[in-house]
């Protein structure tokens, strides 16, 4: 007798084995199915709610995945073999539940329970999010959600230029860029998504070229206009988070207050000389450790700022200056934002707001309180409708 097959006749005295009806009727009462098959397997039918995790990773990753040892936990494979080794390996990290399909995936199937067909990673996938998949909180499912993912971009400058680089390279799905403006010489000192050669050219256009260059995998839908009360809810409907890269105040307010009827969440930030801040008004999250959702969510931008100020009270970049590489530092942490939102991971900056300075080399963070009397964002507030800011700016 074979030393292998002698160790599968202690496990199968130690592992309780189940019928695949079982399983899928203690799958339904809150057990944990876990398909322990390759990749390629996989991509042919899993049963359906199935944790996916090849059986060369099991033991690394499985405790980031499952917490509580005492759950049930069911392990299958193609055919009832590997699914008892690693239902023995689970054993032995202190799982004390745990059992293998009989006969595996190829007796479920054959029996007519529910399987599906997954969204898996090709080859070219797997080599480029490499570093992702190696991440727990990311895996591939994280990254197969990122790339059914859709962000909007508002604006492709300073802001917008780090923040899609990275979003494209993490692989997120769809990016959407909203730019009515044309590549100028004076933007190549800090939006590194334009180039020498392509000044006059409109920057969505050259946008997409850069980040499709990047990676061509994703795809990138051009919104070369302004946004206005007549196009906002049309444009930013359909996309899971928005990142505000603007630096005038009726665009902003404009942007919040879409978001805030839609419900979608807004990463916005601001640099200013050699000083950037960002925060994430999501009104409808409810701020992180906290159990009364009226009254711990977070606000949106009117709770900080009801009203635009005068004009000469919030200079543009045009006008003050700004250190290259501040939009550079604070475009990448709303891409980590918004990848953090995608994934559902962490904790987003609602309700805090991070500020840097780059003189003194610091982070500072502030709590940001929704006003409760807000009359777009409060619990009992009945959206008052967009206002057009653009002639009060400009004459203010």
């Amino acid at each position: 007798m074979k030393a292998k097959d002698r160790r599968l006749d202690e496990i199968k005295a130690l592992i309780p084995e189940v019928m695949p009806t079982q399983a899928l009727a203690l799958q339904s009462a809150g057990a944990l199915l876990i398909d322990v098959r390759e990749a390629d397997e996989i991509a042919a039918g899993s049963p359906r709610q199935a944790l996916r995790m090849g059986r060369g990773f099991l033991e690394l990753r499985i405790e980031d995945a499952v917490a509580d040892k005492s759950r049930t936990l069911l392990t299958i494979c193609a055919g009832g073999v590997r699914s008892l080794f690693a239902a023995d390996a689970l054993r032995n990290l202190g799982y004390t539940d745990v059992r293998s399909v009989a006969g595996g995936f190829n007796r479920w199937k054959n029996q007519g329970l529910p399987f599906e067909t997954p969204l898996t990673l090709d080859a070219d996938a797997r080599e480029r999010y490499s570093r992702h998949l190696l991440l727990p909180e990311v895996g591939e499912a994280g990254q197969i959600k990122l790339m059914g993912s859709k962000v909007l971009l508002i604006g492709a400058g300073g802001l917008g230029s780090p923040s899609a680089y990275y979003l494209a390279a993490a692989g997120v799905g769809t990016l959407g860029v909203v730019d009515h403006d044309v590549v100028d010489r004076s933007n190549l000192q800090r939006q590194i998504l334009h180039t020498e050669a392509r000044v006059g050219m409109p920057k969505v256009d050259s946008a997409r070229e850069t980040l499709e260059a990047l990676n061509p995998k994703i795809k990138v839908v051009g919104y070369k206009t302004h946004l206005s009360a007549d196009n906002v809810e049309e444009i930013l409907s359909g996309y899971d988070v928005i990142v505000d890269g603007t630096d005038n105040l009726p665009t902003r307010y404009l942007i919040n207050d879409a978001c805030v009827k839609l419900g979608l969440p807004n990463v916005h930030a601001a640099v200013y000389r050699f000083e950037g801040q960002i925060t994430v008004f999501w009104p409808s999250r409810t701020l992180s450790g906290q159990l009364d959702p009226e009254k711990h969510r977070g606000g949106c931008y009117r709770c900080m700022f009801p009203e635009p100020p005068p004009a000469d009270m919030a200079p543009s970049c045009s006008e003050i200056g700004v250190l290259g590489v501040m939009p550079g530092v604070i475009g990448v942490l709303q891409a980590v934002e918004a990848l953090k939102i995608l994934l559902n991971i962490g904790e987003p900056l609602v309700g805090k707001m991070l500020y840097y300075d780059a003189l003194r080399a610091s982070f500072t963070e502030f709590k940001l309180k929704r006003n409760p009397q807000c009359r777009y964002c409060s619990a009992d507030a009945h959206f008052p409708g967009y206002v057009d800011y653009a002639q009060v700016c400009a004459t203010a």
